[in-house]
């Protein structure tokens, strides 16, 4: 797979895989004890930076401390807990933000203006800082630059996540090795209206922060924004991306080929990443694709694929292993998109289950049930009214989301 002026290759790896960054990850009891619930993320020296986060109007006290922070485009370390958001807390939830990112800048001795802070777990309650920022100072201590390290920062984020996340690959930009690595949390309480979940992505690239902020852009569309697990929009969601500029090739300041092939790699990243949460979502026990084509316009497409897999009477006939076209189709019908029933076709990989009017026998029920009962299958709706293509990852509802949810506090 050609990525600009480079071959795209996927390697083993994470946050620390490229060069110039050091994690860790400690356990600090902030809710849970014997696991990890620390993050720290540092880079070399000061970097090009970008960030996306959350649009809900309900944006957690991390959330509004770095949307400042990262205006001045260049950021050097990041400290991360979960178990606790931070969110809802008011201004002490604003105070202990920017505590936690003037101890960690302390810690580290560099200047408080290039740390940014991030939460995840239990919507308002106060962070116990006596037991973050213990846990910050072991993790200071603790840095690495193995995949190792890079991993244990990634489980200290996890929360209702059952496996860790994370992407990596190379490409080359200007003749030079070139590689972004990632890693994210998230299995509920995602939908795509932003970043939906907690996301770090470091690149030794070098990368305008101008440029960084486009790329990012463009590949949260492609991936995070093309996820939904239950349709609910985290008050903490928030990507963020460092490039060290290690790799020595020449600074990516405008559009071109070292863009592209920059660009071609983030996504891949993203869309790793994406798919693993989709994967993982909270009780999941199937990855489906939803994929609306024929649409009148690319944003109808995507209006539709989301309301399908929004849809919890969909989610759950998966789960069943149940074909029940009918409410793909309703989904699609008040999903906003233009849409001429008689005129529109689902089907579940390659079996048809609707047909303009024709509806699927017994004896095609039974094929599209087999497809079901895979672990990964594509919900494929072709409206046959444009051009319009859109995809959207997805899973079931399972008993198991009800359970995570129904006790999740207590």
């Amino acid at each position: 797979m050609k990525a600009g002026n480079g071959v795209l290759k996927v390697i083993k790896g994470g946050v620390c895989t490229a060069k110039g960054f050091s994690a860790a990850g400690v356990a600090a009891e902030i809710k849970y004890k014997g696991r990890n619930d620390v993050a720290l993320i540092v880079a070399d020296e000061p970097c090009s930076a970008a960030a996306v986060f959350t649009t809900n109007k309900v944006a957690a006290a991390p959330v509004v401390y770095d949307r400042e922070i990262v205006k001045g485009g260049k950021v050097q370390a990041i400290l991360a807990n979960s178990g606790c958001a931070n969110a809802c807390t008011g201004e002490r939830g604003l105070r202990d933000a920017r505590l936690s990112a003037l101890a960690t800048a302390g810690e580290l001795g560099i200047d408080p203006k290039y740390v940014l802070v991030a939460s995840t777990g239990v919507i308002g309650r106060p962070l116990p800082m006596d037991r973050l920022l213990a846990g910050m100072k072991c993790a200071k201590a603790a840095l690495g630059r193995t995949n190792a390290h890079g991993l244990a920062a990634e489980k200290a984020v996890m929360t209702t996540d059952t496996k860790p996340k994370e992407a990596c690959v190379s490409t080359v930009i200007g003749g030079k090795r070139v590689v972004v690595g990632g890693m994210s949390k998230g299995s509920g309480m995602i939908e795509p209206n932003m970043a939906t979940m907690l996301g770090f992505i470091t690149t030794d690239a070098a990368v305008s922060p101008a440029m960084l902020r486009r790329a990012l852009g463009l590949a949260i569309a492609k991936s995070f924004n093309s996820l939904v697990v239950d349709g609910d929009e985290s008050t903490n969601d928030s990507v963020f991306l460092m490039a060290s500029g290690c790799a020595g090739n020449a600074p990516v300041v405008r559009a071109g080929a070292d863009f592209d092939a920059f660009r071609n790699a983030l996504e891949a990243v993203c869309v790793s990443l994406a798919r693993q949460m989709a994967t993982d979502g909270e009780g999941a026990t199937k990855f489906v694709t939803v994929t609306v084509r024929g649409a009148r316009s690319e944003k109808d497409a995507a209006r539709a694929a989301r309301a399908v897999a929004k849809s919890p009477l969909a989610k759950t006939s998966w789960f069943g292993r149940d074909p029940n076209w009918g409410r793909v189709l309703a989904a699609v019908g008040y999903s906003g998109a233009d849409v001429v029933d008689m005129k529109a076709e689902v089907f579940y990989d390659d079996e048809w289950a609707f047909r303009k009017g024709e509806v699927a026998d017994e004896s095609q029920l039974k094929r599209l049930a087999k497809v079901l009962s895979k672990p990964s299958f594509t919900v494929v709706v072709d409206l046959h009214l444009g051009r319009g293509e859109s995809s959207v990852y997805t899973c079931d509802f399972s008993l198991d989301y009800v359970h995570i949810n129904a006790d999740y506090t207590t």
